[in-house]
Parts: C-alpha cells; structure tokens; sequence
C-alpha cells in the first residue's frame, strides 16, 4: 500500500486498484458546507421544534429516491416512469417477512434487497428492448398493474387497508427521539446514495453512459457494452429504491400499495428530479426539501383544496424555471465538483 500526495488530490495504491481523493478546496469546499447544514438541521430542529422531523425525513427519502432514478436515466439514456415499482416490490417484501415471520429490520433489508435485485434484473431488459415511447408506457404501467395486483390477492396484500403490525424500524421508548434517529438515518442513505452516484459519474464508467446517452450505435462501434452498463444502470439502482421501500414499511409499521404505486406519488418524485434539475444528482437533494416542505406549507395553509393548488405551483416552476433550481444555481455559480451528463430527450 502506498500513499502519495499530489498538489490537487491524495492518492492511495493498494496493489493494482487506485483510489483519488482531490483535496483541493474548490472540489470539496461547498460539498462539505451543504452536508454539514443537512445534519446540522433535523439537530436543530429535534431541539427548536420536533414537529418538523416528519418532513425532514419526507424530503430525504424523496431526494434517496431521485437520486438512483437519476442514474438510472444516465445509464439506460430512458426516463423511467415507474420507480415506485421498486418501491412496493422492497416495501411488500419486508412488510411479508415482518408479519409473517417475526423479523426486525434487519432481515427484511435483505428481503427488500433480494426482492429489488430479482425484479431490476427481470425487468432491465427493457431498456435494451424496448425505447422511446414504448419504454415510457412500460415502465408507467408495470407499478399500476402491481396496484391491482394487490386489490385481487386481498389475502396476501390486505388491499387499499395494507399491511399491519411490521415492527418498528427504531425503538428506544421515546416518541420524539425514535423520530430524530429515523431521521438521521433516512439522512444517511441519502448521502450514501449520493457518495455512490458522484463516484459513479467520476468514475471510467461515466463516458460510457455519457456515449451511449448521445449514440448507442456508435458508443457499441467504439467498444462500449451497451447492454452490460443498460442492465447495470437499471438493476441496482433499482435496489436502492427497494431499500427505500423496506425504510417506508418500518418506519410507518405498515405498507399499502394504494400509498405508493399510484401516479400521485410518481409524480411528486419526477418533480422531484425535475424542480432539483434534470438529472442533477446534487439537484435531487433540492428537489425533495423543496417538494416536502411546499406540500406542508399548503396542507397548512389550505387544507383539503393543497391536492389541487400543488401541481399548478409545480407546473409554473417547471415552466418558468425548465433547468430546476439547482439548474439556475450552476448557471450562475459553475463548479466543477459538480457532476453531470448529457441525457438524451
């Protein structure tokens, strides 16, 4: 192992991996502002106002999920219109386990991570197959029929009641402080995800998506496996969003496919992707505090009319501001330890 200090970055060799941190203020500064201010926050609220920690965990999930559905747009050059498939199929799984086999969360991690990689897999070949409208159509039916898949096998599914009785995510006596530890964690996938995803699109891997994103005739005549990183780009993000669905079965001791496979919820994680800026990783990370804190700001101050005031706020920002918020940031402010690809419309 051999450590050796360059002007702009750290490098580590270990036998014939190498591994490159830069640390030069410009590629870490703002990074490690805005992380400090994520986990400094829910601790500022746990102690200021508590009531808020449902919401900071709402927007951090939103954002985990965003966030592989951003690579997964990169990787297979094809918006995907249903990850909250994934969702229901990690969250269905665990919620199983739990109730009918005593296990904590723990295991149903591993459920959930099985039931992710088994149904990414079976269903990646679509974005080799399958392309442009037809994809789009596919992936946006596949979560509505696993809807009224639950509706027929009532036994199984419970229906539009769900699932009850799936053992608490975290459980330390105290209301207020199970909340503020399911937030740290909901806060700690988040960036996992989002360590993963900026590697990613550092990493030799990124030019092959970003070739096949432009041509894939011509990324394959140059030598890149189109097919290998299109499945790999489908499957494990897929993973990662069935992991989310394990965190909503747990942490609400309760699953139903009416909650998550609709197109309500679909929508609010592509505006999401869309408000942060379009498949701008750190953009998610906008997106869903934007989004979970402007849903309760109009529950509070409309109530029952929210439903419908909702969309048309997010209508007006995607078509005032078509490159999201964090789109109109870069503009201004450009830096490069902000990554991004060109994704084809």
């Amino acid at each position: 192992m051999e450590l050796e200090v360059k002007r702009e970055k750290l490098l580590l060799r270990a036998g014939t991996q190498k591994f490159e941190w830069h640390i030069e203020p410009r590629y870490w500064r703002m990074p490690a502002i805005w992380i400090g201010l994520l986990i400094v926050l829910p601790i500022f609220i746990y102690i200021v106002y508590p009531q808020l920690l449902p919401t900071i965990i709402d927007a951090n999930l939103l954002a985990a999920i965003a966030i592989p559905l951003g690579w997964m747009t990169i990787g297979t050059g094809r918006m995907n219109f249903g990850p909250q498939f994934y969702i229901g199929a990690g969250g269905y799984a665990a919620a199983l386990a739990s109730i009918h086999l005593g296990w904590g969360p723990a295991p149903t991690l591993l459920v959930a991570l099985v039931a992710g990689l088994f149904f990414g897999l079976l269903m990646s070949p679509l974005s080799i197959i399958a392309g442009g409208l037809y994809y789009t159509l596919l992936t946006l039916l596949f979560p509505l029929v696993f809807l009224e898949v639950t509706f027929i096998y009532t036994d199984i599914f419970k229906g539009d009641v769900g699932l009850f009785g799936v053992l608490p995510l975290i459980s330390v006596g105290n209301f207020t402080l199970n909340q503020f530890l399911i937030c740290m964690l909901a806060l700690f996938i988040m960036l996992i995800y989002l360590l993963i995803v900026d590697k990613l699109l550092r990493s030799k891997f990124a030019p092959q998506m970003s070739a096949i994103n432009d041509d894939e005739e011509v990324a394959e005549a140059m030598g890149v496996n189109v097919k290998k990183v299109k499945i790999i780009s489908f499957t494990i993000p897929a993973v990662m969003m069935a992991v989310l669905g394990w965190f909503y079965a747990h942490y609400y001791g309760t699953f139903a496919g009416i909650t998550y496979l609709p197109l309500s919820f679909m929508l609010k994680i592509l505006m999401v992707s869309m408000i942060g800026g379009r498949v701008q990783i750190y953009g998610n990370v906008i997106g869903g505090y934007f989004i979970a804190f402007l849903e309760l700001v109009l529950i509070m101050l409309l109530g029952d009319y929210s439903p419908v005031v909702f969309p048309i706020i997010l209508l007006i920002l995607l078509l005032t501001l078509p490159e999201g918020l964090f789109g109109l940031y870069r503009k201004r402010r450009y830096r490069e330890y902000l990554p991004t690809l060109h994704v084809r419309r």
